[in-house]
């Protein structure tokens, strides 16, 4: 997850705690002592006598300031300090997340139920599998928080769904093990499945009574997740606010039920007693974490566990697969699985890239868009265009699954491209979720309803974005939906660097404003004709003009510089992409 801090990637010391984990897991004892050796022979192995290495640059930090902390509420490098938690989301609420002042602190009663929901509530409480598989201590605390919380008589507010995902079957043997699965069950946070669930949008649905207080109040609810990623629209449509905590922390919350208390000052809760349990009554102590962890998970578990991995489960193996073919069997029917077109009508010779001429304004975009917001991963709704490309191809919206699970089906993958349902093009004002409008006669639609007319019409079209274009997950379904809407450029003040590179390798142009200039300066509202020029000639980071003509007729030629950074790209453009580059070698090797 390194680019959410600006890196490629981070380097750690290896020493004698990394082989104790390699033992620990079940690695056998020559690919360990091999490890070893290798990291020894390398100078990459750490001991206490090992001397400083030698740093471009060193940063200090005090450890004594670091402190618990939480992310959110829709970014993972969001950071938010525990104890200012609370203070922070107030400010949010008003802000960001769109609530009137004088809202702040509605609470409605929900149907059918003695209790109300307000804003900040905690609906979504998940202990998901992508920060817990490999590190037990979490796992352990988080069920120790159950036990003594369940000791004293606590239990999650009654409008927090709560979930368990393990990303292993071996965390549930330990969990078992250690007694502590039913404390977990007994506080709601029974095993729901293993792998990606809640932090990818397939937390299920929220009860009824629940949906209709939020929607029909405007209430912001919160989820709280032990994820990695909290982008808008992903968690739950119901839900715009998330926080990304440990796993004890997110057994707290539920206890607590909302973000609007300070949970390190404030009661969790009331204890049979009658008397005020707060957070450090039920936190667990490193020795009682490290003891739970020394009697419950051994070796020999993990040996087990991943003795038979490939084979799969029963279901899995029962599948019927079609044998025989060196090629795969492509299945018109399905709706997981089609034949991507990216070489439909592939020339042996690829053809020499032109200016872009005549194309119109697909999305007027903002700051920090990420790869969410342009190809969500999270739940497919009834009425997007997806979403009827399933209903009519016979799937019940119960079985829609995400969108990160149909990635291998273009046709539902190009019609959830700037689908996300927290996105805000600005050529509609006040207008949320995925639409556009066709010009010259202004219809509005859904963005890929709009991107099909003008490909009928033989309209290239222009994404223009503010700064951090494309941040988050690197995502190959962003570049690759992009391109396929009939994308041929983006035009931003700035690009995440993998997203950037993703968008050259699928031939779409990456284009950046000079500084001083962006979309407001310029003042586009996106019924402007767009062309490139100097794309005929194109060489790593070049300039090239941007040629604007208003409703009015007017032009305005505006400098920018194209981030085809390198010859290498400049072959992957020419191309048509990267894989035509790659195929197109093939074929030329055989």
């Amino acid at each position: 997850m390194a680019p959410e801090y600006g890196a490629t990637c981070g380097f750690f010391p290896v020493d004698v705690l990394t082989l104790d984990f390699l033992r620990q897991t079940g690695r056998d004892e020559h690919r360990i002592k091999l490890v070893e050796e290798y990291l020894r022979a390398q100078d990459m192995f750490r001991t206490s006598e090992t001397p400083e290495p030698v740093f471009t640059d060193i940063l200090e930090l005090d450890l004594g300031s670091v402190v618990p902390s939480l992310a959110g509420p829709k970014r993972p490098q969001d950071r938010v300090e525990l104890r200012s938690a609370k203070v922070e989301f107030e400010k949010e609420l008003t802000t960001s997340l769109g609530v009137p002042a004088g809202e702040a602190d509605k609470k409605v009663p929900v149907a059918g139920t003695n209790y109300d929901l307000g804003q900040g509530d905690i609906v979504i409480a998940a202990i998901t599998s992508c920060t817990n598989t490999s590190n037990p201590a979490v796992l352990i605390a988080a069920g120790l928080v159950a036990r003594k919380a369940r000791a004293l008589g606590l239990t999650p507010k009654p409008w927090v769904k709560t979930s368990l995902a393990p990303g292993s079957l071996v965390v549930t043997d330990y969990l078992n093990r250690s007694g502590l699965t039913a404390d977990l069950d007994a506080m709601g946070f029974n095993t729901v499945g293993y792998g990606c669930t809640t932090c990818i949008g397939n937390s299920g649905p929220l009860p009824g009574h629940i949906v209709d207080a939020i929607e029909n109040n405007n209430l912001v609810a919160v989820s709280v997740l032990s994820g990695n990623r909290n982008f808008e629209g992903r968690i739950s449509p119901n839900v715009r606010a998330n926080y990304l905590a440990s796993p004890p922390l997110v057994v707290a919350y539920s206890l607590l039920g909302t973000m609007r208390k300070d949970i390190t000052t404030e009661p969790l809760g009331t204890s049979k007693d009658g008397k005020p349990v707060y957070l450090k009554d039920i936190w667990p102590s490193n020795k009682e974490i490290a003891d739970l962890i020394a009697s419950a998970i051994s070796r020999e578990e993990f040996i087990k566990r991943y003795a038979n991995v490939s084979k799969g489960t029963k279901e899995w193996q029962g599948l019927k697969v079609v044998t025989g073919s060196e090629t795969y069997s492509w299945d018109p029917k399905s709706t997981y699985v089609q034949d991507p077109p990216y070489f439909k009508d592939m020339a042996v010779e690829p053809v020499a890239p032109g200016n872009i001429e005549g194309a119109r304004l697909l999305a007027l975009l903002g700051d920090n868009i990420t790869t969410d917001h342009i190809s969500p991963a999270g739940s497919i709704k009834k009425d997007s265009p997806a979403g009827r490309y399933l209903i009519e191809h016979g799937v019940d919206p119960k079985d829609f699954n995400s969108y990160g699970s149909r990635r291998g089906n273009d046709r539902i993958m190009v019609r959830g491209t700037f689908a996300n349902i927290r996105i805000k093009n600005e050529m509609l004002p006040g207008t949320e979720g995925g639409y556009s409008k066709h010009f010259p006669d202004g219809k509005e639609g859904s963005i890929y309803d709009v991107a099909m007319e003008y490909k009928k019409e033989g309209v290239p079209l222009v994404v223009i974005g503010g700064k951090e274009y494309g941040m988050g997950s690197s995502r190959d379904w962003a570049a690759k939906g992009t391109l396929l809407l009939g994308v041929k450029a983006v035009v931003a003040e700035s690009f995440e660097r993998i997203h950037r590179s993703n968008l050259v390798g699928m031939g779409v142009l990456p284009l950046v404003f000079k500084p001083g200039t962006d979309r407001k300066t310029l003042g586009l509202k996106g019924d402007e004709t767009i062309s490139i020029k100097g794309v005929d000639k194109l060489s790593p980071r070049m300039d090239v003009t941007m040629v604007i003509t208003r409703a009015d007729g007017s032009t305005q030629d505006v400098p920018l510089l194209c981030r085809v950074d390198t010859l290498d790209e400049v072959e992957y453009y020419r191309h048509g992409g990267i894989l035509q580059y790659v195929l197109r070698g093939m074929t030329k090797a055989a």
